[in-house]
């Protein structure tokens, strides 16, 4: 037992050593922890050999000075841009789909719809060659199929299908021609260049001279940029501008018999220097009231526009909130001014009318902010010789309309949810709005008369 214990004594002070230092100690610990942490390292590595087989996905743009490298990416854009549309059907082979939809067509004829089973589709998707192989799917069949008892479905509706499909693609084609980025989107030159080098493929303004190009873009573009983009960056994702209606209107300028009615509709369209739409009508507009000739726009000169019956208090917010220059509005800025007026019912028109209306900038409307533009109604009112109307009746109304979610504040959100935006903006920054919205009832009963006083006739 004694020989044990001095066994142990002997060897626990063979351990001990001399006492280290605290640098000895630190650097000991640094030792230790380093070939821990190399040892760790190296097991994680050797385990996870996984990342090694994914495939590099990003490739950084060149700098400005590369200037080989951006030759590089702009070349290798275009020969891929070329493929693609070399990918797409042409005329001849459009005209070659149809004759064989045509041939195959399956009876009964119900109607003067022509109509092929999904037997005779594949047949045609066989003979039409490999660019056709996409369309004849049974995803595409099965999202054509409507009612037919045959289970067939329209060979005109599929027909338009591919044209439209194939419209899209050259579109999206010709508009990456001019992504200088190469990133999928268009800036505002971008976009300006695309649209004046298209003008003079556009029948509907042959008439439209050269010296007015220049208003006409920039009345077009923005069109595009106040509705795309609303959060003002400067860009426009080329997908955005294809999924909106926008590029259609100003297509459809190709057809040489557009009806006076479409024309009137089209914001992209100029008939005539008489006309109002457009640049014509805004350019027009825009030069009357430029009392002074200068080019710019004054609140003065701006509280004419439309009826003249928009609040002081409305215009001294556009001027305070929207780009000036020395207190006086440009025509890109009148534009904005005019797109979001005529658009109320717009997500985008009530976002730029709910900023100007949200004087505390907080994000919502509360009764001091509802009763502070209703106060220029009020107003307004006196001069032209009328009783005001209640501020309390008008403020219930308004949230009677909106229903927002908080009782006491109205959001943007709320605003668009209610369907009832333009409305209440009228209210709030025009008389003539104003007047409208309290006459509704009696202007609704002149209406149904004066039909039934055209149905009698």
């Amino acid at each position: 037992m004694m020989e044990w214990k001095q066994a142990l004594r002997g060897r626990l002070a063979s351990c001990i050593g001399p006492k280290k230092s605290e640098q000895e100690l630190k650097d000991e610990e640094m030792e230790l922890f380093t070939k821990y942490y190399m040892e760790w390292k190296g097991g994680r590595k050797s385990i996870n050999t996984s990342y090694m087989n994914i495939p590099r996905f990003y490739y950084r743009l060149p700098a400005e000075d590369e200037v080989l490298l951006q030759k590089l990416r702009e070349e290798s854009r275009a020969v891929f841009l070329q493929r693609k549309s070399r990918e797409l059907l042409d005329n001849e082979e459009l005209q070659n789909l149809w004759f064989l939809l045509d041939k195959h067509q399956t009876p009964p004829v119900i109607g003067e719809e022509a109509m092929i089973n999904y037997e005779s589709f594949l047949k045609v998707g066989e003979k039409a060659g490999p660019k056709c192989k996409q369309f004849f799917t049974a995803k595409v069949f099965a999202k054509l199929l409507h009612n037919d008892p045959y289970g067939r479905i329209s060979i005109m509706q599929f027909f338009n299908y591919v044209m439209r499909k194939v419209w899209l693609h050259q579109t999206r084609i010709g508009l990456s021609l001019y992504d200088v980025a190469g990133q999928g989107y268009l800036r505002e030159s971008d976009l300006e260049n695309y649209i004046l080098e298209l003008i003079p493929t556009l029948p509907q303004l042959d008439g439209l001279e050269k010296s007015f190009y220049s208003f006409y873009v920039c009345t077009a573009v923005r069109k595009f940029f106040f509705f795309l983009d609303p959060l003002r960056t400067g860009k426009i994702k080329i997908q955005d501008i294809l999924a909106c209606s926008f590029l259609d209107d100003l297509l459809e300028l190709r057809d040489e018999e557009l009806s006076k009615e479409s024309q009137e509709t089209n914001w992209f369209s100029a008939p005539s220097a008489l006309r109002v739409y457009v640049y014509f009508f805004f350019l027009g507009q825009y030069l009357n009231l430029d009392k002074d000739h200068n080019g710019m726009l004054s609140k003065e000169e701006l509280s004419r526009y439309g009826t003249g019956t928009l609040t002081n208090i409305f215009l001294d917010r556009v001027f305070q909130e929207c780009l000036t220059y020395d207190g006086e509005m440009d025509y890109k800025t009148y534009l904005d001014f005019v797109l979001a007026l005529e658009n109320r019912k717009e997500p985008a028109a009530l976002q730029y009318i709910f900023k100007l209306l949200d004087i505390e900038n907080k994000g919502y409307l509360n009764v001091f902010s509802l009763n502070y533009f209703f106060r220029a109604i009020q107003e307004q009112m006196k001069i032209h010789g009328q009783e005001p109307v209640s501020f309390q009746d008008v403020k219930d109304e308004i949230f009677d309309m909106v229903k927002p979610k908080d009782p006491y504040r109205i959001s943007l959100q709320d605003l668009i949810n209610s369907s009832q935006g333009d409305t209440v903006t009228s209210i709030l920054i025009d008389l003539n709005g104003f007047w409208t919205y309290e006459n509704r009832e009696v202007l609704v009963a002149s209406d149904n008369d004066n039909a039934t006083d055209i149905d009698d006739t």
